[in-house]
This record gives C-alpha cells, structure tokens and sequence, in this order.
C-alpha cells in the first residue's frame, strides 16, 4: 500500500488506503474501507459502536484518500468485533441525470459482507440507519473442503426455503442454517443430492407494508427476493450470533453427505424499489451508475418490482463478479440460480443484448469454472428466452416449457405427445446443441401453486396476500380433478394422488436435472395461494408429521429417486439417437430411443393423442426402459417390444396401483407375468425395466 500521511479526527488517526479491493478489509494495525462513486462530491465514512442509535465519529474521505472513483482510506486502531459502518454521500440531485443524492441518509456498502441491525427475525430495528455493514473475519477450518462438482447429469436438485423447511417442532434449531444441518439425513433418506436455497442474502423481511384483509395479520417479505446486500448472508437464519460460520458450517456438512448446495441470487433489482423506494445503499452511491434508467430518469422496471440492476454497465458487472467469487471461494457454493436470469442480458439502455458482457464473464471466469450456472431464461418485462438464452457453453436453464407441457398433458390437453416425447429426452428441440444437461426439468417451484394446489384448484386464492387476488399468474395449467379445493369425495382424492404420481414419475425419469420444490414430496397444500411470498405461517412450511401421517406419496417418491439413481439410462450427458423402426434382424439398436403406440412402432401423433411409449435403450443393447404413457381418461394396451434373449421385462412403476404394488425398490421389481402386453390404466403411468 506504501507510506501515506496519517491524519488525524478526535482519537481517531486515518490514512489513504488501498482503493481495491471494495468494501472494509481487515490490514495490518486498522480497516481499509474502500467505495466507488463517479458522481458524488464528497464523501464520509460513519462509524458506530455496534448497537449504538448514533455514530461516534463521522470521518471526511479527503482529496489525498481518493483514486479514480474510489474513495479509500484506513482508520487504524479499530476493532472489527465492535464496529458497524456506513457512508455519507453528497452530490446532485438532478433526477432527469440520474442522480438522486441526499447527504441527510447514511448508506450501506454495496460490499457489506456482514449487515448489522436485522439480527432476529421480525425484531427490533435500529432507531437510525436501520441497515449497518459490519467488518467481515471470514476465518474458519474447511479441513480440505471443496466444491463437490458432482457431474450435472447425476444431480437432484431440491428448492426450499431456510426458515420454512426447519420450522418444525422437532427441529432444535427452527428457521436457521443450524436447522438444516439437522435435515441432512433426510435428502440422504430420500435420495437427494442438491438443495437449492431460496435467496440468503440479506433482506429485511419488514419491508412489506401489506396486511391480510381476512385477518388484519402484517405480511412480510418471506421468500426474501427483496436483497438489501449481495455479499452477506441472512443474519435472522443463524442460530448463534455468527451466521457466516454457521453457513459454512452447514456447507461443509452437505459436502461431507455428497450434498451440493445452491443458491437463488437476486441481481435483477435491490430493495430499494421505484421512485417511492428507500434510499438504503446504491441509489444514494451513484443511482445513474447502477440502475437502468429512461430518458426521464425514471427507473425501467424489468423485474416487476420497481427497479432493475445495470448489469451492462462494467461497475455492475465487477460487483456481480466480485459478489459469485466472494461465494465459492469463502462458502464453498457449488452453483447458483439466477432469478430473471434475461434481465441481466440488458444493455445498458435496456434492450436486449446479442451477446451479454456479464453472462460471457460469468461462464468464463477461473474462479467459477466448476460452479453450476442456472438461469431462470425470463424477465417481468417480456424478455423469453428460455432455448435462446446466451450460454458460453455452460448455462442451464429453468425450463419453462418442460413444466408447462408437462401439466398439460398430465391434465389431459390434447396436441401435446410430440412435445412430450421432446420433453422427456432432455428437449432436444430446445437444447439440440447444448445437451439435456441444459435442462432444468421441474413441474413445481416457489413461485406458483404446490403439485397438491396444482391437481385441486383451477383458480388461485390469494386474496390473503393483501393484493386483491392481483399478483401470482393466472394460466397455470392446473385442474381440480371434479371439486375446487379441498374434497370429501374418494374418487376425486384418489385421481388427485394419482395424478400428482403421474407428474413425479415423468418427472423422474426425464433426461435432464430434475428439480423437486419442497413439501411437494407429501402432497403439501397452500390453500390455493400461488404466491405465497408474504406469509410467515404453516401456508409455507413443512409439515415434518405429515411424512408420518401421510407416507404413501412420500414413499412412491423415494422409489422413483431410486429408480433414476439406479437406471444411468435415464442420466445421459448426451442424447439418445432415435431409431425409427427396428432393426432389418429385428430389436433395437444401442443407445437409442424409440416411439411407440398401442401396438409397436406405430406411435399415434394425432391432435387428439393421449398415450405414448417412449423406449430408451442403453449400451450394447442390454438396458431397457419403457415408459408408457396414458393421459387420457380410459384405460388402455399396449404392446411390449420383445427383448434380447435372457432378458425379461419387470414392473417398476404404475401409478394406477396403490402402495405397495405402484413402485418398487431398485432390484426388487417383480417380472411381469405377461411379456407381451401391457394394460394401462386410465390416467396413469407405467414404467418397464427390461433385464
């Protein structure tokens, strides 16, 4: 860093500092505390004592401690343990410009990698500058630990949320990482080897001003798709007072059970919203630099929440890079996804960019080279790109169209067997030069109705969410099975199990990363509500007794997970070559697929066909699954291909039956007493394994 003058302000001796890197940085004898602003014309560094309603001591950055655009200096003395901070900017207030500067509020550090002030959730509030970064010590032994770069083809991917998956009684720890950790037997039980966290960064769950009008209940901001900070993680999920330890803690303890673990990052927008939004952190720093604005000054609003990141502008871009580097090589994150992943292929007028700098940088930085890259291929602003997203060879995507097909067919649509023949082999007519790698394949996420709301409610409810049943889509493809909601009815209940069986089997035995949303697993309910982002309550939590009280799907579920682990057929890095009749001696050729209807090799393609057997055949033409698919409300039969000699065909699943005969443990499948035919239920799903 090299000599500098040291001055000096009450007890308080400072120093230019070091301009990289950003953010406060522990040097020898003091912090460095670094921050870019192009547009400011003066700036303070406001230090507290943590806890404390006032600072004790407001520290000018003089001429001598800026570099460029980067204010930078070091105070000595301080100690980490007992200081929070923030910035004081001045500068232009010129809205048609972009700047939006008051030297009234005090601002956090877009770099904070610890927020002092949101420590419990749904607590008390610092009386004055509500958010404080805090000096980061990111000590800790990973004994070895690194990313477990499970091949992507192998991966079960898992979304839940922190505080809603541990909320249970039975959790020592409820709503915290610690409660996770507690959870990891159940993935192993289960089968799976990938959670993916909805968003840990730092939100302030009381920024939703919103209550319930059938209760007069506050609402809050849950799922936390409202980011304060980027680099630090949720403090209200620690159950000590050190959540960067206690994340990692929980980190290395997935890695140690083969568990990666992912998170869903928000880079599309801030908390800091529209032009009615708070003044917390980047709006204050340089609002021209890091939104994208209109001609007027106002904010593009691309992510439906009010504002959108500039993530064309290279200031951006350093943040984001600088953020993703912060959370592989200090937590050991094996992949992240990216929620309205098109936003960030804006440039910096908002339009549609050909070849996006922040995606390239992304897909080519070192540091990221085995981390998973997921984006979410859309944005609020009309942007679908979902097959067209820019991938540099190494993003996947959240495949939209798989889930919206799948839930078509499964309901009964007519037109949809090519689709899903397409679907069910990875999507090679989305992803024909990019693998079935590149598929997300999912039914159910976060965002819209749980699998049971799915097959019991064709209109959403969310009145609850204080919004007047506005929010949450509307065209979600779903059918009630004959009764809006819940149901006394037997027969009703017992097609809405079947059909939720349905969905999880073509699920599990697509090419392409599946992904289960939580509590799905056990039919979980939330009353219909398809957005249920507000609601700190049973609405989104995991009912843990529910596996006891109710262990039939659960079961068929954990057959299925089986079943993919077992079959490498049905976990290909590449696609099958599809064989359109057999062979001139007969049978089927290596590594192929095949289509097929009731009788061989005559699939039925019409618009109104319900039913599809799609044959996968695995290497030297020894492996075999069959999947018979009937959509439609009759039952059905269907032709079995004859195998080579020595190979019988044995019954893994069929959704028409109920446990224990609907699904079978890996090597227990029992062989099917006729080899010749097959007959399918109405509305259902059969799968054959031939050996």
């Amino acid at each position: 860093m090299g000599t500098h003058s040291t001055f000096a302000l009450g007890d308080f001796q400072f120093a230019p500092g070091n301009p990289l890197p950003f953010g406060a940085t522990l040097v020898p004898g003091g912090i460095n505390f670094a921050l870019f602003s192009r547009h400011a014309t003066s700036c303070s560094l406001v230090l507290f004592e943590r806890g404390a309603d006032e600072p004790m001591v407001e520290i000018p950055f003089l001429e001598a401690c800026r570099t460029g655009d980067v204010y930078a200096m070091v105070v000595q003395g301080l100690d980490p343990a007992k200081i929070e901070y923030g910035f004081r900017l001045d500068g232009p207030h010129d809205v048609a410009r972009g700047h939006r500067y008051d030297a009234q509020q005090i601002l956090l550090d877009p770099y904070a990698k610890a927020i002092g002030g949101l420590e419990s959730w749904r607590g008390k509030r610092y009386a004055n500058t509500p958010y404080r970064a805090r000096p980061y010590c990111g000590d800790f032994d990973w004994q070895g630990d690194r990313q477990l770069n499970t091949p992507q083809e192998d991966l079960v991917v898992y979304e839940l949320h922190v505080r809603g998956f541990t909320a249970g009684a039975d959790v020592a720890a409820p709503g915290t990482y610690a409660g996770l950790m507690e959870k990891i037997p159940y993935f192993q039980s289960l089968g799976i080897n990938c959670i993916e966290l909805m968003p840990i960064f730092e939100f302030d769950e009381l920024d939703n001003r919103n209550h319930n009008p059938e209760t007069g209940e506050r609402l809050v901001n849950y799922w936390g798709y409202n980011p304060i900070g980027f680099f630090a993680p949720k403090a209200a999920y620690a159950a000590g007072d050190d959540p960067a330890r206690e994340l990692k803690e929980l980190v290395l303890a997935c890695h140690r059970a083969g568990i990666e673990v992912w998170l869903d990052v928000v880079f599309n927008h801030t908390a800091e919203s529209d032009e009615t939004g708070s003044i917390i952190s980047f709006r204050g720093i340089d609002n021209s630099i890091y939104y994208l604005l209109k001609p007027d000054g106002g904010y593009h609003n691309f992510s439906g929440t009010g504002n959108t990141l500039n993530c064309g502008h290279p200031v951006v871009r350093k943040l984001l890079l600088d953020c993703l580097r912060h959370w592989v090589s200090e937590y050991h994150i094996d992949g992240f996804r990216f929620d309205l992943a098109s936003s960030l292929a804006r440039d910096t007028a908002g339009n549609p960019h050909p070849d996006p700098p922040l995606l390239e940088a992304l897909a080519n930085d070192p540091l990221l080279a085995r981390t998973k890259l997921i984006a979410e291929a859309w944005d609020a602003g009309g942007l679908y790109q979902v097959g067209s997203f820019p991938d540099y060879g190494r993003w996947a995507e959240w495949n939209g169209r798989y889930r919206d097909d799948l839930r078509r067919f499964v309901k009964g649509d007519a037109g949809l067997v090519g689709d899903i023949a397409a679907r069910l082999q990875g999507s090679p007519d989305i992803y024909e030069q990019r693998g079935p790698c590149a598929s997300i394949n999912f039914i159910t996420a976060h965002d819209g109705f749980s699998l049971r709301d799915l097959v019991s409610y064709q209109q959403k409810r969310n009145l609850p969410n204080g919004e007047s049943n506005l929010d949450g889509a509307d065209d979600n493809h779903s059918w009630h099975c004959g009764a809006e909601g819940e149901s006394d009815d037997a027969a009703i209940e017992a097609l809405r199990v079947r059909q939720q069986k349905n969905f999880f089997c073509l699920l599990l035995v697509s090419q392409g990363l599946p992904m289960l949303w939580m509590g799905d697993e056990y039919g979980h309910s939330k009353a219909g509500n398809n957005n249920s982002y507000c609601h700190d309550s049973a609405l989104n939590e995991f009912d843990w007794a529910a596996l006891d009280k109710q262990p039939a799907l659960w079961r068929f579920v954990k057959n299925l997970l089986n079943l993919r682990r077992a079959q490498a057929l049905l976990r290909r890095a590449d696609y099958l070559r599809h064989q359109p009749a057999p062979k001139p001696e007969g049978g089927f050729a290596a590594e192929t697929v095949s289509y097929h209807g009731q009788r061989l090799w005559q699939p039925d393609w019409s618009h109104e066909s319900r039913r599809l057997g799609l044959l996968f055949c695995g290497a030297k033409a020894r492996q075999f699954v069959y999947i018979i698919m009937n959509a439609h409300w009759l039952p059905t039969r269907f032709q079995l291909p004859g195998l080579p000699r020595g190979l019988r065909w044995h019954g893994a699943v069929n959704t028409s039956l109920t446990l224990p005969q609907d699904s079978y443990a890996p090597g227990t499948e029992p062989p099917l007493l006729d080899q010749s035919a097959q007959q399918i239920g109405a509305r259902s799903v059969v799968v054959l394994l031939g050996r």
